[in-house]
């Protein structure tokens, strides 16, 4: 990496249309006070609101992300983003404390193989952990945000529609939680196969009626607690259908521009559930006393060493073939779980 007038050269992923990537150059500045320098080894693309963005399906008005200071803008073409980045420390800008150059550090930043950040905002990583694995901290961190936010109790039953990455996460958390039945669904066989390995009891396709399989297996009750997580709005009705009386849905996908169109006549209504959204910029009130978004990004990346996460990297592209990985996702996404890019190739 070239040092160039004060900062190093760049290269960064950019979207300039739906469905359409570039590789575009750009100068990495010399961290100030209180600031880093990233070399980039690994990062993930997000098969949820990332591909949203590549496809052209959100307002592009909205803004990305307020509560990050490495995503500003809007969504509007062209459009850098991304939010899981893996490298290592170059520089140390004057005032930072507990980063040194060489570290290994996670950073919600887009897919560039050189940047500056705040310090503050940057994870330091185990030094054992395996690089490649450290692009998983921003899903952990929002599957434990839905775990949170669905509260389960010890030996409820619970469904998780949806076992994309955020979705077999919190397969893992749940039986680390202690439900005593987990049924998940999924489209795709492969990520049903993921599912039954990640601690689901039953793992079934929702095509085929996922709501009577529900009821046979907690003896016509339904689920205490169902998790959405498969980005698909019309998954809303099959999750009012399989929970219980008084049970609790979490919204965990964002749809972005798609709307939603909810049966709210019958079993919603008389059942009376609760739906709510999981958002991971911010957590539960109740626990604001004792927990920071600091304190639960810790706990993410601790989760990194216990979770089996090896199996959930189905494909690595090196860094300047993104746009084959985008495309993979968008045209075969029975085939992927989590696409990572390699800037080491």
């Amino acid at each position: 990496m070239s040092t160039l007038t004060g900062g190093r050269s760049a290269v960064s992923v950019w979207f300039t249309s739906p469905r359409s990537v570039e590789l575009r150059t750009s100068i990495a500045r010399a961290p100030g006070a209180g600031e880093i320098c990233i070399r980039t080894l690994f990062s993930g693309i997000s098969h949820g609101s990332e591909m949203m963005a590549y496809r052209g399906e959100l307002p592009a008005e909205l803004s990305l992300d307020s509560t990050l200071a490495t995503l500003q803008g809007s969504f509007s073409y062209p459009l850098k983003y991304g939010y899981a980045s893996v490298g290592r420390v170059l520089d140390v800008g004057n005032g930072v404390e507990g980063l040194a150059e060489g570290d290994l550090v996670f950073a919600f930043n887009p897919h560039e193989t050189c940047f500056t950040n705040p310090a503050d905002v940057a994870l330091k990583l185990p030094a054992e952990l395996n690089p490649r694995l450290g692009v998983l901290v921003a899903n952990t961190e929002t599957a434990i945000n839905s775990l949170w936010d669905a509260a389960p109790r010890l030996g409820e039953r619970a469904v998780v529609i949806g076992q994309g990455v955020v979705g077999l996460l919190i397969t893992q958390l749940l039986r680390k939680a202690g439900v005593s039945v987990i049924i998940t669904a999924d489209l795709y066989e492969k990520r049903r196969e993921l599912s039954l390995r990640a601690g689901a009891d039953l793992a079934v396709n929702p095509s085929s009626d996922l709501a009577q399989r529900v009821l046979e297996i907690t003896g016509g009750l339904g689920a205490d607690v169902v998790i959405e997580a498969s980005g698909q709005p019309s998954a809303l009705n099959d999750a009012i259908n399989c929970t219980a009386s008084e049970g609790r849905i979490v919204v965990v996908s964002w749809y972005g521009t798609k709307q939603a169109q909810l049966n709210l006549g019958s079993d919603f209504h008389r059942k009376r559930l609760t739906l709510r959204s999981s958002q991971v910029s911010h957590f539960d009130p109740s626990m604001a006393p004792r927990w920071t978004i600091r304190r639960r990004r810790s706990l993410a990346v601790q989760y990194l060493s216990e979770l089996s996460l090896d199996q959930l990297i189905t494909h690595v592209f090196p860094f300047n073939r993104a746009a084959d990985a985008y495309s993979l996702i968008d045209n075969h996404p029975e085939e992927v779980i989590q696409v990572v890019l390699d800037y080491n190739q």
